[in-house]
């Protein structure tokens, strides 16, 4: 059977069968038309998002310029700001520290480094200094304002610029030039989200008891928050300032020599009362120093006129007041054949002295937060025995126990009194010290009624160490170094104790002693 004829196609159907060849023609010899690629472009653009985003989800520390990456991106200036890490494309130019900045630098190139407060201001220490961008759609600085908008607060930035003098002077910063930016890096983003914001924290006393009478919302950060994140906190000029005067606080002239005496005790040298005790290898009972007494005074007994220590003491004392610590820093000296009372009042006057020409700065920026008053004091400082200081207080009918001792609230009256009929803010008072090693009259320095330092002439023959050591029951084994010097016959000798927070809190106004260490130690607080 012969198959079937074949039909006929028409002529539409003719038209469509050659319409479909000559396609399939065009996909085997002819590239894609214009728009298949445009279609393959944008899936190409769309996967090119996608990995980004899917690499910032495994990578949290990739930078915001990479997350917002676009492919079509053409800014000639790109090689002017972004994001740097290792490769620094500045690292081998001289820096200029913006404290360096001034009006007679005008015109210069410069490279400074500092932290984002603000649209763009950058700070370095107490100084800051503020950038700007011009907005150039066609240069491509509009995508440099762009970057410079995402940084977040506190990143370090690295600005190459020149800098200049605006035209109305500026009130926002501490320095009067500008720097008008032509490369901006970012070397490393701090979290979105800070701890707490340093406006919040700079507040003054006077700043928040307006905002309550004036019914405004005033967001004050309490000291327990600014402690816990100390290194956030420390950045604050303020703080800064605070530190820089304590650096000052050091007894370097009249030929003291610098010692350094261990901190690890043997048994409970104090008496065993308020020490971190502990197991030292082979089992042997040790602590902590509570001072560095002892050692200064085998110093003095070895043949050194004059010594002195700064380094750290630790009180185990559960005592939860402004002024106390569990470990501070403290300031030692130990002096042969001198009356130690007329010693420590030249050194302090020469501090203070030297505070007030080599800190007027940081003083100045402190003032602006606490109320500090000028430290008012004579060259030769008044000074009471214990006896006259109790006479003062009765005369003016305060009621107190009478006891070896000046309790905190008869110690403060005393100060004011003498402070208020002298009209000064430093005063002497004597005490009678019977606390072994030590014996005889021991004076109190006090600053606004706060104790800062005591004194003692030591005990200088063994007969009367060894009574005064039976009298208070302390083990002769843990001092048997100790009683052994006096063996060799020492000199008539005496020292003194202080502590440098204390100092420092009371110089500068300061309600509370943790802020004048930059990791405080109490009772309650162990980290950071």
């Amino acid at each position: 059977m012969s198959p079937p004829p074949l039909r006929a196609s028409s002529p539409k159907r003719k038209q469509k069968e050659e319409s479909i060849s000559r396609n399939v023609a065009q996909r085997n010899e002819s590239p894609v038309t214009s728009r298949t690629a445009s279609r393959k472009k944008q899936g190409d653009w769309k996967r090119k998002r996608r990995d980004c985003r899917q690499r910032a989800a495994r990578n949290p520390q990739m930078s915001q310029q990479q997350r917002d990456a676009d492919p079509a991106d053409t800014d000639p200036l790109k090689a002017n700001y972004g994001d740097v890490h290792q490769h620094n494309p500045e690292s081998k130019r001289s820096w200029t520290e913006i404290d360096e900045l001034c009006v007679e630098a005008a015109g210069q190139s410069v490279l400074v480094r500092g932290r984002k407060i603000a649209f763009v201001i950058l700070r370095d220490g107490t100084n800051t200094v503020q950038c700007t961008l011009s907005v150039d759609a066609e240069a491509g600085v509009t995508h440099m304002i762009r970057f410079a908008t995402n940084l977040t607060k506190e990143s370090p930035i690295n600005v190459h610029g020149i800098v200049f003098i605006p035209e109305e002077p500026l009130k926002s910063t501490t320095k009067k030039v500008e720097i008008q930016v032509r490369k901006m890096y970012c070397v490393n983003r701090a979290v979105a989200n800070l701890q707490f914001n340093f406006e919040d924290a700079t507040h003054s006393e006077e700043d928040m008891q307006r905002a309550k009478e004036n019914g405004e919302k005033f967001v004050c950060v309490n000291l327990e928050t600014r402690l816990n994140n100390q290194p956030l906190d420390l950045r604050i000029p303020t703080n800064e300032s605070i530190f820089r005067i304590q650096s000052e606080v050091v007894f370097r002239e009249r030929g003291f020599v610098g010692i350094h005496t261990p901190k690890i005790t043997p048994g409970l040298s104090e008496g065993g009362a308020a020490v971190f005790k502990f197991y030292y290898i082979n089992n042997q009972l040790a602590s902590l120093a509570q001072s560095p007494q002892i050692y200064k005074q085998m110093a003095a007994h070895g043949g050194f006129k004059r010594v002195f220590e700064v380094g750290p003491v630790f009180r185990a004392e559960k005592s939860n007041t402004h002024r106390h610590l569990c470990e501070y820093i403290g300031l030692h000296a130990e002096m042969k054949n001198v009356i130690v009372c007329d010693i420590i009042d030249e050194l302090f006057v020469q501090l203070f002295k030297h505070l007030e020409e080599k800190c007027k700065d940081s003083i100045e920026v402190i003032k602006k937060q606490y109320p500090v008053e000028p430290l008012k004091y004579l060259d030769k400082t008044v000074k009471l025995r214990y006896d006259e200081g109790i006479h003062i207080l009765k005369e003016a009918g305060f009621k107190f126990e009478y006891t070896d001792d000046l309790n905190t609230v008869a110690e403060k009256k005393l100060g004011q009194l003498v402070r208020d009929n002298n009209q000064i803010s430093m005063d002497w008072l004597t005490l009678q010290q019977m606390r072994t090693p030590r014996l005889g009259l021991g004076p109190l320095k006090s600053v606004a009624g706060e104790e800062i330092i005591s004194r003692s002439q030591r005990i200088h023959t063994q007969k009367l160490l060894c009574a005064q050591r039976k009298k208070s029951r302390i083990d002769a084994d843990s001092l048997k170094g100790f009683i052994e010097s006096f063996n060799y016959a020492p000199p008539p000798h005496g020292g003194f104790g202080a502590v440098l927070e204390r100092i420092v809190m009371l110089y500068c106004g300061l309600d509370n002693i943790r802020k004048a260490s930059m990791f405080p130690r109490d009772p309650h607080r162990i980290v950071p």
